[in-house]
């Protein structure tokens, strides 16, 4: 079997897995800890309140562009400082994310899966944009 053949499928499901992650992150703080509640516990934690919002918003609608596989490259990189600041929060709690308060294994992963994405692409299954409305219709050669 092509290794060739097959990579398309791989980039589609690590995609998915990520958008699935994405978009169940963003929901359960707008469904679960509330819009309001997930700001103060940014409050708690040093950051601007307000900051929240943003955070939500990017998760969801990145869940979704993940999943739907619209500019997967772009979206992967531009959510990776999302899980940077959630490494940080998590960095004093030590290594294993079942500690008290969870480690910071689970944010690193997820930012090395993110940049995995960025540099495999979408992979089968995506949706494609018409060509003049797509990156790709102005290639540069590197």
């Amino acid at each position: 079997m092509s290794f060739s053949r097959t990579a398309p499928y791989g980039a589609m499901l690590l995609r998915l897995s990520l958008g699935v992650l994405f978009l169940a992150h963003g929901l359960l703080k707008v469904l679960v800890f509330t819009l309001p509640g997930t700001a103060a516990f940014f409050g708690t934690l040093g950051y601007p309140p307000a900051l929240a919002y943003v955070v939500v918003g990017l998760e969801i609608v990145g869940g979704l562009m993940l999943l739907a596989g619209l500019f997967t490259r772009v979206v992967s990189l531009a959510l990776a400082p999302l899980l940077i600041g959630a490494l940080l929060v998590h960095l004093p709690n030590g290594w294993r994310f079942s500690a008290a308060n969870g480690g910071w294994e689970f944010p690193a992963l997820w930012i090395v899966l993110l940049f995995a994405q960025a540099l495999l692409g979408p992979g089968a299954f995506a949706l494609r944009l018409p060509r003049a409305l797509s990156s790709s219709a102005n290639p540069v050669s590197i």
